[in-house]
């Protein structure tokens, strides 16, 4: 590290200083090989593009040698995008690629099997468009008939990750992209800290179960606090965390060596100590109870768009947040989905691999959910799980999100290598740690560039899938438009592989579809 290398120059230069005093000045030869070793790691140090190599000088520079020499076609084809496993090699190439603004192109066409189980295509149209005619930042407007501040959302937005989780440089770089490329940042169950504040871009404000930055001593919901911080021009909207795709049902973690002074003071806990939020909010417990609290929120921060963010479980319980909304006539803004393979710093293995509804299962649902409550109209649906490239929005889009989110994405064009040391307070790059000497070399200047330069590039190539299927609103972009391969030698169109439900079906027992009479049954608006 930088403090270990600073150390080595001084104890080198010593060495020979008193080798060729002392002894002979012979030894003077010694700086000859010395000397540009330490000029060398002096520039790493000062140099703002690479955090490998300002918190390691000279070492880091290994990582980028093997980059180099690693051959090309193992770095397309080592491994493959199967089954919407997207951060793979190939994904992690174009993220780099776009944030650094390098060629963003790739010879010898599909660099994947097509043949495989599990690849997904579009649908082109002769009649393709001039992507040049399209909004190049399209948008949306969320905010249903109660909200009174609606907001204009772009297509593609920083997904929820906590300051604490990320170090105070990531959190600014993040944001400092958002304000750059006219998009929202989230900010994780943590709180609002000054590095979300500071840069001036748009925050989605999430609360979790432990009511982070709106909290009592006794960790209970503060309506006098929370009125205070969403109260700021830059707070957009509100997120109400009920569960996350990589650990639903559990609760977030922040691991003591990550909770600094600064995080307990900014979420009221103490600090040192391991953070595992309840797994329930204590705020209510019954659906009715749920909507009423996102009523009060509403109030509270002056009608701005209210919404709750899960990870789908019992699908029962779900038809009983939208049976609620109709028996009470409250309805979220927006509702975020998050998928069960979602991505996060610290989960118990089995919550990670084996709980909550796939994204693009759990999408659908909420979407066919929606429309057959005829309660559609008035919600909008954000989208999260490893959605990195263009296609991936228009996917999503496809299966029922007006908006999506990226974190892994995100954090990769911030410099993220995937190191997986996000609980252990030792992330190299500076992304996931809270260790001052790792968070000194992740530029903030040059990180918000790439992040702004990675949602440019992503949103152009879901505005150009958009021409090239013929299609201009983002509205009329539908399940028929995108196809999978189930197995060698046969393919269906998403639409078949999951079908619509028509508008008003949930509505009583009887339209019900048969598949889903038994969680209607069991759907009660009094309880979960």
């Amino acid at each position: 590290m930088r403090n270990e290398f600073t150390i080595f120059t001084i104890a080198s230069l010593l060495i020979v200083f008193i080798l060729a005093t002392f002894l002979s000045s012979s030894f003077w030869w010694l700086l000859l090989p010395l000397l540009p070793i330490i000029l060398l790691g002096i520039y790493d140090m000062t140099q703002n593009k690479h955090a490998i190599m300002r918190n390691f000088p000279i070492l880091g520079r290994a990582r980028y040698f093997m980059e180099e020499i690693r051959p090309k076609l193992y770095q397309y084809f080592i491994e493959s995008d199967t089954n919407g496993m997207p951060f793979n090699r190939i994904n992690r190439s174009i993220i780099y690629q776009r944030a650094k603004q390098e060629l963003d192109t790739a010879p010898f066409g599909t660099q994947l099997n097509v043949y495989e189980e599990g690849y997904e295509w579009m649908d082109h149209s002769i009649a393709s468009l001039d992507p040049h005619k399209l909004d190049e930042n399209p948008k949306v407007l969320i905010g249903g008939p109660a909200c009174k501040k609606p907001y204009k959302a772009s297509v593609f937005n920083v997904s929820a990750m906590s300051f604490g989780s990320l170090s105070k440089n990531a959190i600014q770089a993040l944001n400092g992209g958002a304000k750059l490329g006219d998009f929202a940042h989230n900010t994780g169950e943590g709180g609002i800290s000054p590095y979300h504040s500071k840069p001036g871009g748009d925050l989605i404000y999430q609360i979790g179960t432990g009511y982070f930055g709106c909290r009592t001593k006794d960790g209970n919901f503060s309506p006098e606090l929370f009125k205070e911080r969403t109260a700021s021009d830059n707070i957009k909207m509100i997120e109400l965390k009920l569960s996350q795709g990589a650990k639903p049902g559990h609760g977030g973690i922040l691991p003591a060596r990550k909770n600094t002074p600064e995080i307990a003071r900014i979420r009221n806990i103490d600090a040192g100590t391991d953070v595992l939020s309840p797994p329930f909010h204590k705020a209510f417990n019954t659906p009715i109870g749920l909507l009423e609290f996102v009523q009060y929120m509403r109030e509270l921060s002056g009608g701005k768009p209210i919404g709750i963010k899960l990870c789908i479980g019992r699908k029962s319980e779900f038809f009983a947040i939208c049976k609620a909304m109709i028996q009470t006539g409250i309805k979220p803004d927006f509702i975020s989905v998050d998928g069960g393979e979602g991505g996060t710093g610290a989960a118990p293995l089995e919550f990670s691999n084996s709980v909550g509804m796939p994204f693009k299962e759990g999408l659908t649902f909420a979407y066919d959910a929606l429309v057959g409550f005829d309660l559609k109209k008035d919600i909008k649906l954000l989208a999260s799980g490893k959605i990195v490239t263009g296609f991936h929005i228009f996917r999503a889009l496809a299966l029922g999100a007006d908006a999506c989110y990226s974190a892994r994405a995100m954090m990769m064009a911030l410099g993220c290598i995937q190191a997986l040391e996000c609980n252990r307070n030792s992330c190299p790059t500076g992304v996931a740690t809270q260790d001052p000497e790792l968070v000194k070399g992740l530029s903030v200047h040059d990180k918000k560039f790439r992040v702004a330069n990675y949602h440019r590039e992503t949103v152009k190539g879901f505005v150009e899938l958009m021409a090239a299927a013929g299609i201009d609103q983002m509205s009329k972009i539908n399940r028929s438009h995108i196809n999978r391969r189930v197995n060698m030698n046969n393919t269906f169109r998403l639409d078949e592989i999951f079908p619509y439900i028509s508008k008003g079906d949930l509505l009583n027992y009887q339209s019900c579809p048969d598949h889903l009479k038994v969680y209607w049954q069991d759907a009660k608006a009094d309880r979960f």
